[in-house]
């Protein structure tokens, strides 16, 4: 590294030697792991119900900040943002869900003259909302679902007008929705005028707002992801792209890196305008724009301002540790590769192992009397879950994740197939039977599935 680089880096960083982790389970275990490394010291938050968790015993420091409800607890900014006073942590990692896309909070953060390990507020702002998102995406060339990028109007001739120009079938979404939730397809004019009245009204109390938008429904596509890493020094890159078709509810399953049959230029021409959007909008960190892929084309759906969930099929596939990349841009630091150096390598699946039955889907809250997990070349394990450990019934039911990498698709496949085999999980339902019958269907070992694809086939399976 030249002197004058390293000059400009001092001169930058935003030296913190503390963070505190606002949030719980494997993603406050993964995000420990990576300070640690960095040589930060951690403080662990937790609810009472969260006391007791293994993980916890593993960070600096810890503090409690509430009851087991949610709201009281992980979402409480006030009691967040006192944790860290008190703890005198330099900077909040807020992980995934809870605060981690919530500009209020990150304003709240730095107001407090702390460091949030994330993008600036006014870029969770811009893509949080559907409509300002679509036209920053615009402005960047990305492409996008077509549709106009403003809310609709009042007035419902004017909304039958707008889908009679986009064609029918038309999607009605909450501008400020999210997480599946918040949307209704609208097949024929005669269920328009009920889609947009009970649509509006669902925004209004889940999403504190009722603007909507509409945008052309897109019947067979493949949700297709581009992870992007920015820092503060005008460097982006994009680390290749993920598949994440498999859904229920609009609830992400398995997902996988690269997207299979998908042209390497296709996804670089894509890949490089989301690099250059980041820049327009001055974003800084880890960030996923989330694409439907079909017939050959991509349409940009949402962006994701936070780590995934699904990070580390990622991770396998470029080699770059995307957490430990967030915490160095949080201190000011540039990125440590660029666009030349990411490669994809290989193949990789993730398989998200809940705590619920694997043919009804109820969560299956209680203790795991005995815990076997896989090993081996080409497998990780993000879990933060052990014998004895007890599942709260007041939080996600995710417990695990099953990783695996292989030099090809197939290979990776198969390794998955013995992985699951290999794990063991008592005391509680899961869904790894529902995993296991997965990856010996043919559709999907073939590549060939679609974001509806796993519903369809959810209804013709068999006890």
């Amino acid at each position: 590294m030249s002197s004058a680089k390293m000059g400009s880096e001092h001169e930058s960083a935003r030296r913190f030697e503390k963070v505190l982790i606002a949030n719980r389970g494997e993603v406050a275990l993964r995000v420990q792991r990576a300070c640690r490394e960095l040589g930060l010291h951690t403080v662990m938050i937790c609810s009472d119900a969260d006391r007791d968790a293994p993980y916890r015993m593993t960070a600096d420091e810890f503090a409690c900040i509430g009851p087991a409800a949610p709201g009281q607890s992980y979402l409480n900014q006030a009691a967040v943002l006192l944790a860290a006073r008190a703890t005198g942590a330099g900077a909040i990692h807020p992980g995934y869900g809870f605060l981690s896309e919530n500009a209020g909070f990150a304003e709240a953060v730095e107001a407090a003259g702390l460091i949030f390990i994330g993008p600036p507020a006014s870029a969770i702002r811009t893509m949080g909302d559907k409509i300002a998102a679509k036209r920053a995406m615009i402005e960047a060339r990305v492409p996008c679902v077509p549709g106009p990028d403003e809310a609709l109007p009042d007035d419902f001739p004017s909304i039958e007008s707008i889908a009679e120009r986009i064609g029918y079938p038309v999607i009605v979404k909450a501008a400020g929705g999210g997480g599946g939730r918040g949307m209704r397809v609208v097949n024929s004019p005669s269920t328009l005028r009920d889609a947009v009245s009970v649509t509006r009204e669902e925004a209004r109390r889940a999403f504190g707002r009722p603007e909507l938008y509409m945008e052309k429904f897109l019947e067979h596509p493949r949700h297709i992801e581009i992870q992007v890493l920015c820092d503060e020094h005008g460097n982006a890159v994009w680390l290749g792209h993920r598949d994440c078709s498999m859904q229920r509810r609009h609830q992400k399953v398995v997902e996988e890196a690269p997207a299979p049959g998908i042209p390497a230029n296709t996804v670089a021409a894509v890949g490089e305008r989301c690099a250059n959007a980041c820049r327009q909008i001055g974003y800084r960190g880890a960030g996923t724009f989330e694409f439907l892929y079909e017939d050959g084309e991509f349409y940009f759906i949402e962006m994701n301002t936070r780590l995934q969930v699904e990070h580390p099929v990622t991770e396998m596939t470029s080699g770059v540790d995307i957490v430990r990349e967030q915490l160095r841009v949080a201190q000011g630091l540039p990125l440590t590769i660029s666009q030349a150096d990411v490669r994809a390598h290989g193949h990789s699946f993730e398989c998200r192992i809940n705590a619920e039955d694997p043919f009804t889907f109820a969560a299956s809250p209680g203790r795991i009397t005995a815990a076997e997990l896989p090993g081996g070349p080409g497998v990780r394990v993000d879990t933060h879950v052990t014998a004895g450990y007890k599942v709260s019934p007041h939080y996600d039911s995710l417990i695990a994740k099953l990783i695996v990498h292989a030099p090809t698709r197939n290979q990776a496949i198969r390794r998955m197939q013995v992985a699951l085999a290999d794990t063991r999980i008592d005391g509680i339902s899961t869904n790894l039977r529902l995993h296991q019958e997965l990856f010996e269907d043919p559709a999907f070992c073939a590549g060939e599935a679609d974001i509806h694809y796993l519903e369809k086939w959810l209804g013709e399976r068999k006890k």
